[in-house]
């Protein structure tokens, strides 16, 4: 092998290059997903090289200027205000969660395994159907009446 330095992959670099025993090649992944190795004269091998130098040299001159991203000081701050809470919106949230969560478990405990696959685990309406051996509207009827109830309770506290 060659003693080049390890080049930096991402997705519009498709090809490694690579030189052994005076003969050089080009591997990449065909439209099949599958490895291809070419042997290619020196010259071309060089050209390849010279175009990938040059890719990372204007990679790395990118990631080093940061106006390619909104990382002003201004916009930071404003970013960090966004996402705190007050003490009051927190503890609001804390009282919706535990709220929901006492509401999910009144439900019948059918109706709670299929609501907290579909919303929780993201499962769909026919994976559950297949584990549980019914139909998809059975599942559906289900997971939606729950909802219903979940609102209708929410509503009465």
């Amino acid at each position: 092998m060659d003693k080049r330095p390890k080049r930096r992959k991402d997705k519009y670099n498709p090809y490694t290059l690579c030189s052994e025993k005076g003969k050089y090649y080009v591997y990449f992944v065909d439209v099949n997903n599958r490895i291809q190795m070419v042997e290619v004269s020196k010259s071309v091998f060089e050209t390849f090289n010279i175009f990938e130098l040059e890719d990372i040299s204007q990679m790395n001159e990118y990631d080093r200027h940061l106006e390619h991203s909104e990382a002003y000081e201004h916009t930071l701050h404003k970013k960090k205000d966004s996402r705190e809470w007050s003490l009051e919106e927190y503890f609001e949230n804390v009282q919706i969660t535990e709220n929901l969560h006492m509401a999910i478990s009144k439900l019948p405990e059918v109706q709670k395994r299929r609501l907290k696959k579909y919303y929780f685990e993201e499962k769909t309406f026919d994976e559950i159907a297949l584990e549980e051996g019914c139909t998809y509207q059975c599942v559906q009827r289900s997971v939606y009446r729950a909802v219903e109830k979940i609102k209708n309770i929410l509503k009465n506290l």
